[in-house]
């Protein structure tokens, strides 16, 4: 049976273990006593991200949350991004095209958005609102992974909007630090 939470509580505890060590890990996942375990997942979600932001200032938080993707979907994600690369010659051209539209790309000034209407997470499918977009920036890091590899550069993605923050979507500007169309 796939276990979100499961899956969560591994790459947190190794991201932050990586980071720092195995005790603060164990605080940051588990909480004082354990006490995390009897957490519901949204109750889980929120502790998790306050026990991470009291450890570690907000740039480390982000770059410890960025490797905490889980790779859900990566291999189907990754061969249609290729697909459109192959389809194009250009950022607008990619961006423009109908299967990048349909899957939340979209091309504005020669610059690379992601969008999605809906929170894609499934760990924050019943939290309602979060204090701060620690979170989310799980998702910078996926966008990350799958975009370097399809582009076979550099990325940078830069978290713009939050559904589970407030806005009405999910927005990600998607920074190529290299040329993709040699």
């Amino acid at each position: 049976m796939f276990d979100i939470r499961k899956i969560q509580e591994q790459v947190i505890y190794r991201s932050v273990k990586s980071a720092r060590n195995d005790e603060t890990a164990k605080k940051i996942v588990y909480g004082k006593d354990e006490l995390a375990a009897t957490e519901d997942n949204p109750t889980w979600v929120k502790s998790t991200m306050k026990r991470l932001e009291n450890h570690f200032d907000k740039s480390a938080v982000s770059e410890i949350r960025r490797h905490c993707q889980c790779g859900y979907g990566m291999d189907e994600k990754l061969k249609l991004v290729k697909e459109l690369v192959e389809l194009s010659s250009n950022m607008e051209e990619f961006g423009n095209l109908d299967k990048a539209k349909a899957a939340g790309l979209f091309c504005e000034n020669g610059e690379l958005y992601l969008q999605f209407s809906f929170c894609p997470c499934p760990m924050l499918v019943d939290v309602d609102r979060l204090d701060t977009d620690t979170w989310c920036q799980c998702t910078t890091g996926y966008s990350k992974v799958l975009f370097e590899k399809a582009f076979e550069c550099k990325v940078d993605v830069e978290l713009l909007k939050s559904i589970k923050m407030g806005d009405a979507i999910c927005l990600m500007k998607i920074i190529p630090q290299g040329n993709i169309w040699k």
